[in-house]
C-alpha cells in the first residue's frame, strides 16, 4: 500500500512539473568571412524570436575565410550549409561536388571595385600595376578583380598585384598608407571602412549589376535527406532578413545580445549602432527581391545565373561549361515561403530591446 501511494504521488509530481525542452539538432553553417558580423543579423533574430528553436534547430554559425573555403567546408561535411558566393561552386561541381544554391540571399550583386574618393584610378583599365587587396585569398574578391581586370584587357597574372587587406579598419589603415590602391571586397565591407574614416567610390561596372551574389550552399543529398531541416535554416533566414529591412536598428540591438562579440568597442554605443545600420542598410539593398527580379524570399533566378556564368565563362575563371541549372535549384523555396510576410513586418516595427 506504501508502495503504490509512493508511486502514485511520484506521478503527481510528474504531472505537475513544466515539460523539458524539446532536443534540438546543432546545425552548422558557414558565414564567410573571419568573423561574425553585422550581416549575421537575420539568423540572430531568428535565434533571440525562437523560430529556429520551434523548428527544433540550434544554428551555429562558423566563420570561413571566404566564399571558396565554405564551398570547400560543404564538400567535406564540416559544416552542414554555407552563405557562399556563386563563383566557386562551379569550379568544385566540376570536380564531382553535388553541391546546389538553394536560396539566393543576395539579389543584387554585392562585389566589384572600389577606390578612395580622390584616387586617380577611374576604370579597370587604370589599375595596372596597381595592388588591389581583398579580404582574404580564399574570397570571392579573388575571382571577381581577375575577371573584372580581363574585361579591361589587362592579364590578371601579370597586370594586378592580389593581396589581403583584412576587414574594416584594417582596410582602411592600408589605403591611407598607400600600400593597397583599390579593393576587391563587398558592399558591406565598404560600408565598413567607410565608417572607419575613408571614402570610397565604386568603379562603373553595370554589366555586374544583375548577377546574383550569395545563396545557401549544400550537398544535394543534404537537401533531400534533411529537407525539413534545409527549409527551417533558410526559412528563419528569410524572416530575419524581412525583420532587418523593417526595423535594422531593433536588428543590430538583437545581433548584439545573441553575438555579443559583434558590438563594436571604442565607440558609444549611439555612434556604433549608427555604424553598424549603416552596413546593415549597404546590404539591404541587395537583399530586396526587385534587385533580381524574382517574387519569393530565396528564389533563383536562371537566366541571372546563367548570364553570370556566361561572363566567367568569357573572362577565363571558367574553365569548363556549367549550366546554370547544374548550380541552382529552386525546389524548396515553397516551404521556405510559407510563412506570413506581413505578420514578421509588424513583428519588426512593434519590437523593443529588451
Amino acid at each position: 500500500m506504501k508502495r503504490l501511494v509512493a508511486v502514485t504521488a511520484a506521478l503527481c509530481l510528474a504531472a505537475l512539473a513544466p515539460p523539458k525542452a524539446a532536443a534540438q539538432t546543432n546545425v552548422r553553417v558557414g558565414v564567410c568571412a573571419r568573423t561574425i558580423s553585422a550581416l549575421a543579423a537575420p539568423f540572430a533574430i531568428a535565434k533571440k524570436l525562437g523560430w529556429y528553436a520551434k523548428d527544433g534547430i540550434e544554428v551555429e554559425l562558423v566563420p570561413i575565410p571566404g566564399s571558396t573555403d565554405c564551398v570547400k567546408f560543404v564538400a567535406t561535411g564540416e559544416v552542414d550549409y554555407a552563405l557562399a558566393s556563386v563563383e566557386p561552386l562551379p569550379i568544385i561541381r566540376a570536380q564531382g561536388v553535388k553541391a546546389k544554391i538553394f536560396y539566393t540571399a543576395y539579389q543584387g550583386y554585392v562585389y566589384g571595385i572600389a577606390v578612395p574618393r580622390d584616387s586617380a584610378v577611374q576604370r579597370f583599365a587604370d589599375l595596372k600595376g596597381k595592388s588591389i587587396g581583398v579580404t582574404s585569398m580564399g574570397s570571392a574578391g579573388v575571382i571577381v578583380a581577375r575577371a573584372l581586370a580581363a574585361t579591361a584587357g589587362l592579364n590578371p597574372d601579370r597586370d594586378i598585384n592580389i593581396v589581403v587587406a583584412g576587414e574594416g579598419a584594417q582596410t582602411a589603415a592600408l589605403l591611407r598608407t598607400g600600400q593597397v590602391d583599390a579593393l576587391s571586397q563587398f558592399d558591406t565591407q565598404y560600408a565598413m571602412v567607410e565608417n572607419a574614416g575613408v571614402k570610397l567610390r565604386l568603379l562603373p561596372a553595370p554589366e555586374i549589376e544583375r548577377f546574383p551574389s550569395n545563396g545557401f550552399v549544400a550537398l544535394e543529398q543534404t537537401l533531400q535527406a534533411k529537407r525539413r531541416q534545409s527549409v527551417a535554416v533558410a526559412q528563419g533566414y528569410a524572416r530575419g532578413t524581412l525583420f532587418t529591412i523593417a526595423n535594422p536598428a531593433a536588428a543590430i540591438r538583437i545581433l548584439w545580445d545573441v553575438y555579443p562579440q559583434t558590438k563594436p568597442t571604442g565607440k558609444d554605443e549611439t555612434t556604433a549602432l549608427n555604424d553598424d545600420v549603416k552596413v546593415l542598410e549597404a546590404r539591404i539593398r541587395n537583399w530586396k527581391l526587385e534587385k533580381g527580379g524574382v517574387s519569393k524570399w530565396g528564389e533563383s533566378s536562371e537566366r541571372n545565373y546563367a548570364a553570370y556564368v556566361d561572363f566567367l565563362q568569357k573572362w577565363g575563371i571558367l574553365k569548363q561549361r556549367v549550366s546554370a541549372g547544374e548550380l541552382i535549384t529552386n525546389e524548396l523555396i515553397g516551404d521556405i515561403n510559407a510563412f506570413d510576410p506581413k505578420k514578421t513586418i509588424a513583428e519588426a516595427k512593434a519590437y523593443s530591446a529588451r
